[in-house]
């Protein structure tokens, strides 16, 4: 399968200057090409760039820009993509990254009955709601419903005795420690993370940038997980669940500033933000809220400015980084977001020229660069960053 830019966009190329055009066509070849391969049992297994392994998060966002599309092979792609989601789901639901074969290969055996199928198991709750998000999406977007079929009750309740379950945190349960020397890699207090206390939202071990949470109520994705548990057909909902979320939500995960980012229950929130999607700069592009929400708006306002210790702002760029990069870059993925979640209608050339100014001349996102010298940067090939460059492409001309 190898789709081009006039078949999944018709009119599209037309439209661009010939360098972008140059960028969309390299960026659809390096999807098909490497990024996309089919496993045995014939469903689409999708890396996420320079690391062989497929992340359930990840892969969601990689194809987001093709819910634009009306193509039909791309709207059976990603139907299958919903199918290999939930196959991998169903192996282990702590699991945030998956190999394509029961190989065992790894970044690191953290648990010693850990699957070979699982190449990291960090206990992401947005892994849980990216899957949910898929497979409504090429509901809404085709009327495709086959993916729904077969394993998705199964995949339904586990997730839904999954959240249950870390409603009430058991420290014991799920302990994760990495001996590298690098502290977010791991959870706090041994492996078991900071103490929490009820709130009615779900434990998150690991944040979407995959480093430990400080506190364990990581709103964000709590916010994400529940709007997608109250999009689910009447009949599949949760409503004591949807509902004990939602106080949680309403009594602790908000501050002076607006949303705080995680919170424990017990008196502590930390305000900041990270690039990595679901973050609180992402909820009107989730659909989790509209972007003039008014408490999206404050909180907007406050990570994008000194308050939140990872954005930056220089001559080159403006920004959010991630704690799992280092200090003082900023992540294209960040940038995007700003652009795709602003409420007013100004072009978004600026933001595509920002994002092109600052691939140290390569063609292609990266994972992050630094705020003075986009020529000091984080991962040659990124596939999710290529994704969202596309995606503020599609939305900067096409509209």
């Amino acid at each position: 399968m190898n789709l081009s830019a006039q078949e999944l966009f018709p009119g599209l190329m037309e439209s661009l200057p010939p360098d972008r055009a140059v960028r969309v066509k390299n960026i659809l070849e390096r999807f098909f090409t490497k990024t996309l391969t089919r496993t045995a049992d014939g469903l689409p297994f999708i890396i996420t760039g320079d690391i062989p392994a497929m992340w359930l998060r990840d892969s969601t966002w990689q194809v987001a820009p093709f819910f634009s599309s009306r193509h039909s092979e791309i709207a059976e792609l990603l139907a299958d993509l919903s199918l290999a989601q939930q196959k991998y789901f169903l192996i282990d639901p702590y699991a945030n990254a998956f190999n394509p074969s029961a190989s065992g290969a790894c970044w690191d055996k953290d648990f010693a009955d850990q699957s070979p199928w699982v190449w990291e198991r960090k206990y992401e709750l947005d892994s849980l709601a990216s899957v949910l998000f898929l497979a409504r999406k090429v509901k809404e977007c085709w009327g495709i419903t086959r993916h729904y079929e077969g394993h998705f009750a199964e995949v339904l309740h586990l997730m839904i005795d999954l959240a249950r379950r870390e409603q009430r945190h058991d420290p014991n349960s799920y302990l994760f420690y990495r001996d590298n020397g690098v502290p977010h890699d791991s959870l706090s207090n041994g492996g078991k993370g900071a103490p929490v206390g009820y709130t009615g939202m779900i434990f998150s071990a690991f944040r979407p940038s995959d480093d430990a949470c400080t506190y364990g109520y990581l709103v964000p994705s709590n916010l994400f997980f529940l709007n997608e548990l109250k999009l689910l057909p009447i009949e599949l909902r949760p409503n004591d669940l949807i509902a004990e979320i939602e106080d949680g939500i309403a009594n602790f995960a908000t501050t002076e500033l607006g949303y705080a980012y995680e919170v424990d229950g017990l008196g502590n929130s930390l305000f900041i933000d990270d690039a990595n999607i679901p973050s609180l700069l992402s909820l009107p592009y989730l659909g989790v809220c509209a972007a003039d929400d008014p408490i999206y708006l404050k909180t907007r306002a406050n990570i994008l400015s000194s308050k939140n210790l990872y954005f930056h702002q220089t001559a080159v760029a403006k920004g959010i980084g991630s704690q799992h990069t280092p200090h003082g870059h900023i992540w294209p993925i960040a940038i995007a977001v700003e652009g795709l979640t602003r409420t007013d209608s100004e072009s978004l050339d600026d933001v595509l020229n920002t994002l092109e100014a600052t691939d140290a001349r390569t063609g292609s996102m990266h994972e992050s660069f630094h705020k003075d010298d986009p020529a000091i940067f984080t991962r040659e090939w990124f596939s999710w960053a290529d994704a969202m460059y596309l995606e503020v492409m599609l939305k900067a001309y096409k509209n």
